[in-house]
């Protein structure tokens, strides 16, 4: 039996402003540009009589000016928890006051970014799910005002959900562990996770120096000739796969330093009817996922990941979009075997790949059209003009491959409680949507579509429109109109019996 924990009235307190440090948090990181910005501008105005004093006492009164800004906004923003509601008031010259009322408080997650950890601060974000970002969002408070906050704001909401008596939550010490990326499974994700954006930093540092420092381009072109002259007789085969092996290496090294930073200590639990998740070495997230908010359930295979049996589980929630209340990773590296527990914890069917059905063979010839086709006839027309062009012909032989094989991945079935689709080449995904949780079917055609006579049939969920959705594409017109009649037939009776 619950015990009944009535909200104390010492919990009502006076309207609340955030931790003073928010104004130094909000400062600190521009401060960089800013000092950065001195030799830009000197660079830029060579000639016109600024001084290197001049331009300090101009960043010096820029960084003054925004301090003072910062802190007018911080003095201008407060909070208050009243036993029914969240009160956040902000706003300098225009003022706004927002009341989110406990029943709509779904849970609250907290975050601690590098500088955040290191003073004890952390952001609380009250999930909603409202397709807003900042619908309610503290940015700094204490680490111990934070979990305060959460605690006080869940029994608030359990309250409004049920009745004037709230059940004790769970610590987080006392929720068991779902799933776990170790640290040697965390590196083995990062391979998988090859970068080359360091190449794009270090051309963007180039440039930027160049801007802040005036270097002459022109002499070093012609040192770099000079050794290019040098060294043409004795470059060879080794040397060339040589310089791929350490452009390889460091794409490795920078997708597992990025794979480290986001996933670090990733852990799942599950209690009162909630995932919760923890990650991230430098910024630590903390995000919780309702189960009652779940919409779809989709798995990804990697191209070559999935060829050794990893994937990942992602669930789609209200609130939209990819955003911290959209979808969520509940398992980004894992086994099918560790995946299958997790989906039937969040309340989703199993994906069953017997009862697919392929769409129509039009998909793979406007693939061929929209991949192959037009890019080269783009390219051959660019090549007279700019004949290094041509050369990207050759990467071709890549998207004729996928529209071959797109159709073949492309399937869909109306299984007894769900909608399934799977789609995708070079990655491979599989949508399950409940039929309760669709709220539209839409009938899409393009010129190229009506030329051929097919039609796709695009699938939203609360919360989940967009691009890449468990959209069926390219069904002979008359199968996509059966579709929709039997899948707007099953959504009817899917909330009928929910009533």
């Amino acid at each position: 039996m619950s015990e009944t924990h009535p909200q104390p009235a010492e919990q009502v307190l006076p309207p609340r402003r955030l931790d003073p440090r928010t104004v130094l948090i909000r400062a600190l990181p521009g401060l960089p540009s800013a000092i950065l910005a001195v030799p830009v501008v000197l660079a830029a105005s060579r000639g016109s009589g600024l001084t290197l004093a001049i331009a300090l006492m101009i960043s010096a009164l820029l960084m003054g000016v925004a301090l003072i800004a910062g802190w007018l906004s911080w003095r201008m923003f407060t909070y208050q928890v009243l036993p029914d509601q969240l009160v956040i008031s902000r706003g300098i010259i225009h003022r706004s006051r927002r009341s989110i009322p406990a029943q709509r408080i779904q849970d609250v997650s907290i975050k601690q970014g590098v500088l955040a950890r290191l003073i004890g601060l952390a952001e609380v974000r009250i999930e909603t799910g409202g397709g807003e970002k900042d619908e309610g969002r503290l940015d700094s408070v204490s680490l111990a005002e934070a979990h305060r906050l959460r605690e006080l704001l869940r029994g608030m909401s359990r309250a409004a959900a049920g009745s004037a008596t709230v059940t004790p939550l769970s610590s987080d010490a006392d929720e068991p562990i779902l799933f776990q990326l170790r640290f040697g499974r965390l590196l083995f994700f990062g391979l998988f996770r090859f970068s080359l954006l360091w190449i794009a930093a270090i051309l963007g540092a180039a440039q930027y120096l160049d801007q802040a420092l005036d270097l002459d381009w022109d002499r070093w072109a012609q040192v770099w000739d000079g050794a290019r002259q040098e060294l043409q007789s004795r470059l060879s085969l080794a040397f060339a796969l040589g310089a791929t092996g350490v452009a390889i290496g460091l794409g490795l090294m920078a997708g597992v330093i990025r794979t480290i930073l986001q996933y670090y200590g990733f852990k799942l639990s599950l209690a009162d009817g909630r995932f919760r998740y923890s990650r991230g070495l430098l910024t630590r997230s903390e995000v919780v996922v309702a189960r009652r908010q779940i919409q779809l359930g989709l798995v990804e295979w990697g191209l070559l990941s999935g060829a050794l049996g990893w994937c990942a589980f992602k669930v789609q929630t209200l609130g939209g979009s990819d955003h911290v209340s959209g979808r969520q990773e509940l398992a980004p590296f894992a086994r099918a075997s560790e995946v299958q527990p997790l989906i039937a914890l969040a309340g989703l069917p199993v994906f069953d790949r017997s009862g697919l059905r392929p769409v129509s063979a039009w998909h793979t010839r406007i693939a061929l059209t929209g991949f192959v086709a037009i890019p080269a006839l783009i390219l051959v027309v660019a090549a007279i003009w700019f004949p290094l062009v041509g050369l990207l012909l050759f990467t071709l032989p890549l998207p004729l491959v996928v529209a071959l094989l797109r159709r073949r991945h492309h399937r869909y079935a109306l299984a007894e409680t769900s909608l399934q689709v799977s789609r995708g080449v070079l990655k491979r995904r599989e949508w399950t949507v409940p039929y309760g949780n669709i709220q539209s079917v839409t009938l899409r055609r393009g010129p190229l579509q009506r030329r051929m006579g097919v039609t796709s049939v695009r699938i939203d969920t609360a919360g989940g429109s967009g691009l890449n959705g468990p959209h069926i594409h390219d069904l002979l017109h008359r199968d996509a109109t059966e579709l929709v009649r039997r899948l707007v037939e099953r959504v009817e009776a899917a909330r009928s019996s929910a009533r």
